[in-house]
């Protein structure tokens, strides 16, 4: 890296880090306790939320994985993640966000008890640490590994094991009000990065014109029926499912929401972090295709696309602000994914299932001693996603988490639309899902059904389940969905 890079690299952590401590400070004398630790004492904006939302999202698995997905065939049509879950993050707003600012919960899988029972809680709160810590924080991980190894030469496993130990030190001394603050600079600097990497992009290739002519057949947003990557069936069949997930009952995400300060702050901030989703065509998956045109003969790996044209391109001092933003980026990603894993890990687990009288005092230290677990286990996982066989990060962490989707969806769709549903429903329902799911993903070369009708199949079959038990079995009394809790001190939130 050019010594004005490495200047711009290190000042801007310097500020990041900066703003973050001094924000997130106590008043003196006051002792940290599980909301402030976990929640960031309930009281975020929704300006931090909407861009906190973005930069827990946004980071070198879309860089990486989803650059690399338009670099590697499946082109404009990958951003029907984004472009999608910008209007369900609106809809959840609207929708489910309310319910649960109302019962006061700290994380998705307490819903599930004051529906269900603790049996449901403690099934989900399993499932969901297990993907957290096989799954996503393996690819976020590997993808910063990737990134580094492309930028600064570094062998993979090292990069990994770097990346683990920063954001286990900002998520550990943090919290949650911390890692907010942190994503309001690194957020914008992450949308900005990628906007200019867009245009200096266009402006090597030759402009608008010479792009789309191109990439002409690059630029669709629907593929056909028989595209193995995403064919525009999946899109009508399991995609909303894995919407519903992903901004409305994802503790990543939604612990923002559960943090709000009040409920208009939680929706605001949805909305806002929708809005920025639009730019993830532009800033992210453009970037993939020009990469591609530019230096296809130089990528030995797709996953490099992204990294790529940031070392080829951008102009020394710019090139480090950029990279401050992507390594912001995976630290932010991983803290928050870090964050909601302990959370669930202490609240949903360890208080619900083991200690009930523990103290704040032992459930924040616990907090901090499963994230260094969590860590652990992940970075031993990562460096093994460079093989070939996992079909590139982006698909790796799609096809994956299909084993926590159709349960616990129909879980929390149950609990709203069978309002008779009984106990037995919802914990069949997150049993079910990823039995039903892992048997179509065995049966894969006998049926070859992409993986998102997969979803929607296990979908059915455990919505199916749930309607024959509410009705053969109904529960005696119309339930609430609510644990008739209020935030303390928010008359409105009501």
């Amino acid at each position: 890296m050019h010594t004005l890079s490495i200047v711009s690299f290190i000042l801007f952590f310097v500020v990041v880090i900066g703003l973050s401590v001094y924000k997130s400070r106590r008043a003196k004398g006051a002792s940290e306790d599980s909301s402030d630790f976990f929640l960031g004492g309930r009281s975020l904006t929704w300006p931090l939320i909407g861009i906190s939302i973005v930069a827990a999202n946004i980071s070198t698995e879309q860089m990486v994985g989803m650059a690399g997905s338009a670099a590697g065939g499946v082109g404009l049509a990958v951003s029907s993640w984004q472009l999608l879950g910008s209007v369900f993050i609106v809809i959840v707003s609207m929708t489910l966000l309310p319910r649960f600012l109302r019962a006061g919960i700290y994380t998705m899988p307490e819903f599930l008890e004051y529906r269900y029972n603790a049996t449901a809680r403690s099934i989900m709160a399993i499932l969901t640490v297990i993907i957290y810590a096989v799954v996503m924080l393996p690819a976020v991980l590997y993808s910063g590994g990737v990134t580094l190894e492309a930028i600064v030469g570094i062998e993979l496993w090292q990069g990994v094991i770097l990346i683990g130990l920063v954001g286990m030190i900002y998520s550990t001394f943090g919290g949650l009000k911390a890692i907010a603050w942190a994503d309001l600079v690194q957020g914008l600097a992450l949308i900005a990065g990628g906007l200019l990497v867009f245009f200096f992009g266009l402006k090597a290739i030759g402009g608008w014109g010479a792009f789309s002519k191109e990439n002409a057949d690059q630029l669709h947003m629907f593929l056909p029926a028989d595209n193995k990557d995403l064919p525009w069936t999946g899109l009508l069949s399991g995609m909303w499912i894995v919407m519903i997930y992903y901004c409305g009952l994802n503790q990543f995400i939604v612990q923002r929401n559960l943090a709000a300060k009040t409920l208009r702050d939680g929706q605001l901030g949805m909305i806002f972090a929708g809005a920025l989703w639009l730019l993830v065509p532009f800033a992210i998956v453009m970037p993939g295709l020009m990469a591609n045109q530019l230096y296809g003969d130089d990528l030995a790996n797709t996953d490099a696309a992204f990294p790529t044209l940031i070392k080829k391109l951008i102009p020394p001092g710019i090139s480090g602000l950029i990279y401050a933003a992507i390594a912001g980026a995976v630290t932010s990603t991983l803290a928050s994914l870090l964050n909601s894993s302990s959370t669930i890990a202490t609240m949903d687990i360890y208080r619900n299932m083991i200690n009930r009288q523990a103290s704040e005092k032992q459930l924040v230290a616990l907090g901090r001693i499963f994230t260094v677990v969590v860590v652990a286990i992940a970075s031993v996982i990562a460096p093994q996603l460079a093989r070939p066989e996992f079909n590139g990060v982006f698909a790796f962490i799609q096809q994956f988490q299909g084993y926590i989707w159709p349960g616990v969806v129909a879980a929390f769709l149950g609990a709203f639309l069978l309002p008779k549903a009984p106990p037995l429903a919802g914990v069949l329902a997150l049993v079910l899902g990823p039995l039903f799911y892992g048997l179509l993903q065995l049966t894969q070369k006998q049926h070859e059904l992409f993986f998102l009708h997969q979803v929607l199949i296990a979908f059915v079959g455990v919505s199916l389940v749930m309607l024959v038990l509410t009705i053969v079995s109904p529960f005696p009394k119309l339930a609430d969905c609510r644990s008739g809790k209020r935030l303390p001190l928010k008359p409105n939130l009501s």
